[in-house]
């Protein structure tokens, strides 16, 4: 008798509503997760409660939050994904914030940036020591190249996402790496290069300077100069200074077709 009850129970266990295929109620948002989303709708309109984003909507749904709506600058929509990441018990984000303000065609972008970022940083004494690149398609801004150190870079970056017009931006500097010899011979290099008489007209203007590039003792040299012979001699002024294991010269003559040399 006690075989055949345990053999009933069993067969209770077995063949229960679930295996016999008898739909289950679906899961329904308790109570809980309802004054969940409430709260955190409640902390969004405070943190997104700035003139900036007066043009923003946000919604949430089981802790998801979606926001919408459009703002002036590519910064402001960043700043409203990463406020939005900060409130209490937000699961994720999905940004659909589109960015308004005006259409710049994307060759005038380009100029427009590119000159922006050859005065980023004067007076910090790192101007020279930065070598980046600028791409725009559709608006999408790409920063590409190699910066002095992170500040350098973060510079850039932001002065490209506050810069109407800016739907994107895709951060592709690399960062130089933190070494007293590349600090050595970046200094060396500067005096030897802009020490030259010929050469001495590219430190004085921020405009158009010879950027030197230094990571790991290797050393790039890129800009614009005026001949081919401000080009050669800068070339050898590089390769003059010690320590350096290879010098790039990427220098390109103001008129000549763009070509890299080593």
């Amino acid at each position: 008798m006690k075989f055949a009850g345990l053999l009933g129970l069993s067969c209770v266990l077995l063949f229960g509503p679930a295996a016999r295929g008898i739909a289950q109620a679906p899961a329904t948002a308790t109570a809980g997760d309802n004054a969940n989303d409430a709260q955190i709708q409640t902390n969004l309109t405070k943190t997104l409660n700035n003139k900036r984003f007066k043009g923003v909507t946000a919604s949430v749904q089981d802790g998801m939050v979606t926001l919408k709506g459009t703002v002036d600058v590519y910064s402001d929509k960043e700043d409203a994904d990463k406020r939005a990441h900060r409130v209490k018990n937000v699961k994720g984000v999905q940004n659909l914030v589109e960015i308004g303000g005006p259409v710049v065609e994307d060759a005038t972008l380009r100029n427009k940036l590119a000159e922006k970022l050859v005065y980023d940083r004067v007076g910090y004494g790192t101007t020279a020591f930065n070598a980046l690149t600028i791409a725009v398609k559709d608006g999408v801004v790409s920063l590409g190249g190699t910066a002095y150190g992170p500040v350098d870079r973060d510079s850039a970056v932001s002065l490209v996402s506050n810069y109407p017009g800016v739907k994107d931006v895709v951060d592709n500097i690399n960062v130089a790496p933190v070494s007293p010899m590349d600090d050595r011979i970046r200094l060396a290099e500067a005096r030897a290069i802009y020490g030259a008489p010929q050469l001495n007209k590219y430190a004085l203007d921020p405009a158009k300077p010879i950027r030197i590039t230094v990571v790991n003792g290797n050393v790039t040299l890129s800009g614009v100069v005026d001949s081919q012979s401000d080009k050669d001699i800068a070339g050898i002024r590089a390769n003059g200074v010690g320590g350096v294991f290879k010098v790039v010269n990427n220098l390109q003559v103001a008129g000549a077709p763009a070509q890299n040399e080593k």
